[in-house]
């Protein structure tokens, strides 16, 4: 028992290191020339995985939108950018029960001033948190961690394009040399309400 004591605040302690919004706290890296315009989050394919609680699809759809917005309306370069996003599947796990925390999404990038995709296929962001204590989170804090963890990963991804598709870099007319131009595109599926969206992952309700 007492041993048990003694771990419980070192778990808290590694579990406050592996913050996915740490960095916020601190100074902002730029991201090339993008500021965050819409952000679009829907679910219309949400699907419950294994043993999971319950969650709406208002509330993923907040919750995603909120921790989108803390994260990317950090930056202020000088060209506007779109996030569609669609959260595909989920599990939130009870306590005691085996299972994995765990959330998947598919994120699509558009880019304002050329009316284009920045990626042709949705990227899917999947977030597994399999060292997590669930005896010291309910259940809104389990749903709020795995959308905060998301959005880091959706940054990490939007950073790995930048060094190598040369995203956020503009170019002398406006339009981003790697945009994949979809045509007679009047504006971003984000704004719209619409994001697209992959097969969805299998799951059990």
């Amino acid at each position: 028992m007492r041993r048990f004591f003694v771990a419980v605040p070192l778990l808290l302690a590694l579990a406050a290191c592996g913050s996915s919004t740490r960095d916020l706290e601190g100074p902002t890296e730029p991201l090339g020339d993008f500021r965050v315009g819409h952000i679009g989050v829907v679910a219309p394919n949400l699907q419950k995985l294994l043993v999971s609680r319950d969650a709406t699809e208002d509330e993923w759809i907040a919750a995603v939108t909120k921790a989108l917005g803390d994260r990317f309306s950090r930056f202020e370069g000088d060209k506007y950018y779109h996030l569609g996003v669609s959260v595909e599947a989920y599990s939130l796990p009870p306590p005691i029960i085996p299972g994995k925390s765990a959330v998947a999404l598919n994120v699509t990038l558009w880019d304002d001033a050329a009316q284009a995709k920045m990626n042709a296929e949705p990227k899917q962001i999947q977030v597994i948190k399999v060292f997590e204590s669930r005896i010291s989170k309910n259940r809104d804090q389990q749903l709020t961690g795995l959308a905060e963890e998301a959005a880091r990963l959706v940054e990490v991804w939007m950073r790995e394009m930048q060094e190598s598709d040369g995203w956020f870099v503009g170019s002398e007319d406006g339009a981003t040399p790697t945009a994949a131009t979809v045509p007679g595109l009047a504006r971003p599926a984000a704004a719209t309400g619409q994001a697209a969206v992959s097969e969805p992952l299998s799951a059990t309700r």
